[in-house]
């Protein structure tokens, strides 16, 4: 079992009608990275600032996490600046700071060629292309992107779908890229460009499966209390990746089954800033949660007579 992500590793600095908190740790390959951990081997590349606490290092590889590489490049960790106002499900972007991850050029160890997964967190379609190039994964390869990239590398984005069997974006990415207004047929045509598979996150409105099998829909688990949405989408792909390459099957019921894990994941991500509730988990806690989610969609059928 092996994942290999290639994604961001970023301090942010997010303030919430709940509280706020400066240069926490954050970027789509950590939250990513974290929550897989739970379910399967994770390796990491990806690359920070010489003022990158080396606590977050230490945290990381002391989870299980293989850091081997994460380059220390000159410079600073690229920076988050956001907010988030009572509807949150949208972040407010303050600013920006690429620092050394303007020039990232993934450096790959030779022995995290030989992964079974392979996850694409949401860089430039063209070094996606390039990691792509230099690793094929045995069991799957999937990928996540971002407004941006869709806006400005559109066509680099497309042909990098027909080589992927998976593809995980939020639902205003996917009107964005597929320009449907209806998610339903988004997920339709982003499958007749090249996934197999096609998950939509939908926020606080829980998340899609679009297959062969048609459409599978997965709830949020209902909160009494939102914190810190960020990095929620990417916790759920580690979720939903890593217990798919434990179990090595992408047949209806494991997928099923790793949406759900998915979900369990980024309704604790949630509850705290940065990575604090995920800190604080056990796998007792993840499949507590699990069980729950069955709970709260289950009813007996017994027919209806109308």
């Amino acid at each position: 079992m092996s994942v290999l992500v290639v994604g961001s590793i970023a301090l942010d600095s997010i303030k919430t009608p709940f509280g706020n908190r400066d240069s926490v740790l954050g970027g789509s390959a950590t939250y990513f990275s974290y929550s897989a951990n739970f379910f399967t081997d994770v390796m990491v590349v990806g690359v920070v600032g010489q003022d990158f606490p080396q606590k977050h290092l230490d945290f990381l590889k002391k989870a299980g996490v293989d850091i081997r590489g994460i380059e220390v490049a000159d410079g600073l960790t690229f920076k988050w600046e956001g907010e988030y106002e009572f509807d949150m499900n949208v972040a407010k972007t303050n600013a920006t700071y690429l620092n050394v991850f303007e020039n990232f050029s993934p450096k790959i160890p030779a022995d995290y060629k030989r992964c079974d997964t392979l996850f694409l967190a949401n860089i430039d379609p063209d070094l996606q292309h390039f990691v792509l190039k230099n690793i094929s994964p045995s069991l799957m390869t999937a990928c996540d992107t971002m407004n941006l990239w869709i806006e400005l590398k559109r066509s680099s984005l497309l042909k990098l779908l027909k080589k992927i069997n998976v593809l995980i974006i939020n639902d205003a990415e996917a009107r964005q890229l597929t320009q449907q207004a209806n998610i339903i047929k988004a997920g339709a045509i982003i499958r007749d460009w090249g996934p197999e598979f096609c998950v939509i996150k939908k926020g606080e409105h829980g998340a899609l499966l679009f297959s062969e099998e048609g459409i599978f829909a997965a709830p949020s688990y209902p909160l009494e209390a939102v914190i810190d949405p960020t990095g929620a989408g990417d916790t759920f792909a580690g979720g939903f990746i890593g217990y798919l390459d434990r179990i090595k099957k992408l047949d209806n019921v494991s997928l099923k089954q790793a949406m759900i894990c998915g979900s369990a994941l980024a309704s604790f991500n949630v509850e705290d800033f940065s990575l604090d509730k995920l800190k604080q988990l056990s796998k007792k806690d993840i499949v507590s949660r699990y069980d729950e989610f069955k709970k709260i969609t289950h009813f007996n059928d017994p027919g209806l007579d109308i």
